[in-house]
C-alpha cells in the first residue's frame, strides 16, 4: 500500500490509492463476485488501508446494489473511511443513452432524489463527496451551473460535505470553480487516455484531486510493448505498471481501480510498491 496521501477537499486525508466499488455490480455490463466475495473485498480492502470508496446508488444491476454492499460490509464505517459518490446526468442508469438537454438526472429534483437514494442506502446523514456527473453526448449543450447551485444548496442544508465534478470539459471546470468550492475531478484518464494532462495540471496547481476512471483502460486494457518490458523490469503486472504511471504521474491523482477478485484487490494495492524509475516514464512515452 502506498504511504502518500492527499487532503480531499482540505480536510479529509485519504490514501492515494483507493477502491472503486462498480464491478461489484456488474453495472452496466460484465461479470460480478458472488454477495460473500463482493462483501470480503471491502472488507478486505479497507484492511489493507483503503479509506477512499467511490460508488454511487447508480451502480445497481438485477437487485445487486453497490451502496448497499458497501454498507453490509463496512458498517458501522471506520472514522477515517471516505465515500465518494456522485449523482447527476444517469438516473439509475436510464438516461445513459439521452442527449444531455434531455438527461433528467440533472434537474433540481432528480439531483436531490439521487442524494436522498445515496444517503438511504449508504445509511448516513451526510455525504463525505458528491460528483456531478455530467452527460456523454454534447456537452457544450449543458451547463452545470444549475446543477451545481442545487448542490450546493443540498450542502447548505448539510446533506453533502465536499462537491466534485465528473466527465466535464476544461471549460466546464472552469466554470464550476467560479461557482462552488471543487474538492475533486473525476474524468476518463490513463497511460493511453492523456486528453486531461492540462485539466490535470490545472487542477494540482489549485489543490484539487484528479481522479481517473478506467485507470487501466476500463473495458479495453491497456497493451503495449513498453508497459510489458517496464513490468517485466519490475516483476510487476502489466495494470500494476500502469497504476503505478499515474502516481507518478503527478500527487494530486488519486487511483479508484475495481474489481471483484481478492486476489485482483491485492495485486492493485500492491501497486504503490511499484517506483518507476525516470527511464520507466521515458520508455512509456
Amino acid at each position: 500500500m502506498t504511504t502518500q496521501r492527499w487532503s480531499l477537499g482540505g480536510d479529509l486525508s485519504v490514501a492515494r490509492i483507493g477502491y472503486g466499488a462498480m464491478k461489484l455490480t456488474g453495472w452496466p455490463k460484465g461479470d460480478r463476485p458472488d454477495r460473500g466475495t463482493a462483501l470480503a473485498v471491502l472488507r478486505r480492502a479497507v484492511e489493507l488501508g483503503v479509506n477512499h470508496i467511490d460508488t454511487s446508488h447508480y451502480y445497481s444491476r438485477d437487485g445487486v446494489a453497490a451502496n448497499e454492499l458497501i454498507r453490509e460490509a463496512l458498517h458501522p464505517y471506520p472514522d477515517d473511511l471516505v465515500i465518494v459518490t456522485k449523482v447527476g446526468a444517469l438516473v439509475e442508469g436510464s438516461d445513459i443513452a439521452l442527449p444531455d438537454v434531455e438527461k433528467t438526472g440533472l434537474s433540481p429534483d432528480n439531483l436531490r432524489r439521487g442524494i436522498e437514494a445515496n444517503l438511504r442506502s449508504l445509511g448516513v446523514d451526510r455525504l463525505d463527496v458528491v460528483n456531478l456527473r455530467m452527460g456523454d453526448l454534447d456537452p457544450a449543450d449543458t451547463s452545470l451551473t444549475a446543477p451545481l447551485e442545487t448542490l450546493l444548496a443540498l450542502r447548505e442544508e448539510g446533506l453533502i460535505r465536499h462537491i466534485g465534478i465528473s466527465n466535464i470539459t476544461a471549460a466546464d471546470f472552469d466554470e464550476a470553480r467560479k461557482i462552488a468550492p471543487i474538492a475533486c475531478v473525476q474524468n476518463l484518464y490513463n497511460l493511453a487516455r492523456r486528453d486531461d494532462d492540462p485539466l490535470i495540471d490545472a487542477c494540482a496547481d489549485a489543490g484539487i484531486a484528479y481522479v481517473p476512471f478506467f485507470p487501466v483502460g476500463g473495458f479495453q486494457p491497456i497493451v503495449a510493448e513498453q508497459l510489458d518490458a517496464v513490468a517485466a523490469r519490475h516483476g510487476a503486472t502489466v495494470p500494476q505498471v500502469a497504476l503505478a504511471w499515474l502516481l507518478a504521474r503527478s500527487p494530486n491523482i488519486l487511483l479508484i481501480p475495481g474489481t471483484g477478485s481478492p486476489d485482483h484487490l491485492e495485486e492493485n494495492i500492491a501497486a504503490g510498491a511499484v517506483k518507476l524509475s525516470p527511464e520507466d516514464i521515458a520508455e512509456l512515452g
